[in-house]
């Protein structure tokens, strides 16, 4: 399969709430997993890719870079990125499945360690972020109102739906339902008891209408994808997946803020470079950093017409492990914890192996999409089992 780029392994190290490993032992963790799982050695490795870098201004959002990665597994890399101007999370997979389409390197790790549980428990270590009165670049156009939150730039495209489609909490809560109901049968994922509705409209608001359910958790953990290029793929052990097409986009917050979120033109543009469909489609991954997310997703990617995100998840039963279309087998950012992207990637891989135990979907899925972001930046992956 030459000019291709598959996952031929993944890792993850343990997933938790105030970890007391240091960042740089989860990530080896999880490294030591994916490269076992691919059955390859760390000498095989020639490449390295991660989003968004190292951010010393922002430790527990992200506290290893891809130097740190090289020095510790004694790498002898051809090729590596990081960085956070990019299409989202997983838009360092898709780099990394270019590198080896154009013969840059063979084996690359992607990862992305996060620790933000963690540092809040020990801002000496970790400092937060300083909100300085003179903020600049991208929170400029946010902060002076409050919104430095995600939480709060995201609620005003789900208060849209609510008042222009006649979204309800009711319909948005499936998303946190399923989540929770398919993280109980996952033992990697922090949550370990379904969502009842009632407890879900009982729950404290965060920003409007979002509650505490529909906002991920800060979450200590590392994820690790790696790609191979077709023509390495002798060297794999393991069951590889390919990466059928990717997309990404940037809809940036400025003066003007963007109509819809970069989740829209993303799916257009994933299906625009590859010959599958919608309806080639087994189950999806959906980035869910905020419960309204899937919905941005489903629409953009076609699933249903743009307004009608809420009518297709109304019920959860579409969206159920036994459903028309799986979404978020492992439980999710709201149940699995706040992986950054990369647990959707990994979970995809999972599903489309059959290794997903009591949360695998039946009927042996071929074709998974997974995501990231979808807000002002967003990534899409489209991975087949051939």
């Amino acid at each position: 399969m030459a000019g291709e780029a598959f996952i031929s392994g993944v890792g993850m190290s343990e997933v938790g709430v105030r970890l007391t490993r240091s960042p740089l032992g989860l990530t080896m963790d999880a490294i030591r997993e994916a490269v076992a799982d691919a059955g390859l050695t760390l000498a095989q490795i020639d490449g390295v890719s991660t989003y968004p870098g190292k951010m010393p201004s922002f430790l527990g959002f992200s506290p290893i870079g891809v130097d740190e990665v090289i020095e510790a597994c004694g790498l002898k890399t051809r090729w590596h990125t990081g960085a956070a101007e990019a299409t989202a999370q997983l838009g360092a997979i898709a780099d990394a499945a270019a590198a080896v389409k154009a013969g840059l390197a063979r084996h690359v790790i992607c990862f992305r360690t996060v620790y933000e549980a963690a540092a809040l428990a020990r801002p000496e270590a970790f400092p937060p972020l300083e909100r300085r009165r003179d903020v600049t670049g991208n929170s400029q156009w946010v902060s002076p109102f409050g919104a430095f939150s995600a939480a709060c730039w995201t609620a005003q495209f789900a208060t849209r739906h609510m008042k222009r489609y006649g979204m309800t909490r009711e319909q948005l809560a499936q998303i946190a339902l399923n989540d929770h109901r398919n993280a109980a049968l996952n033992p990697r994922a922090i949550v370990k008891q379904p969502l009842s509705l009632d407890t879900y409209m009982a729950a404290r608001m965060i920003s409007t209408p979002f509650c505490l359910y529909d906002c991920d958790r800060f979450t200590d953990a590392s994820t690790v994808v790696i790609v191979s290029a077709g023509e390495a793929l002798d060297e794999v052990t393991s069951t590889p997946v390919r990466i059928a097409a990717t997309a990404g986009s940037v809809e940036r917050y400025s003066w003007d803020q963007a109509e819809w979120a970069s989740a829209y033109p993303t799916g257009r543009d994933l299906w625009r470079n590859t010959d599958y469909t919608v309806d080639d489609v087994d189950l999806v991954q959906f980035y869910d950093g905020f419960a309204f997310q899937p919905i941005t997703w489903l629409e953009g990617l076609g699933f249903c017409e743009v307004g009608e995100g809420h009518r297709f998840i109304e019920g959860g039963t579409r969206i159920a492990l036994d459903g028309e279309l799986p979404m978020n087998t492992g439980g999710g950012q709201l149940g699995w914890g706040r992986l950054h992207g990369f647990g959707f990637a990994y979970e995809a891989v999972i599903q489309l192996r059959g290794q997903g135990g009591a949360r695998q979907v039946q009927g042996d899925p071929q074709v998974a999409v997974a995501t990231s972001g979808g807000g002002p930046m967003a990534a899409a992956l489209l991975l087949a089992r051939d």
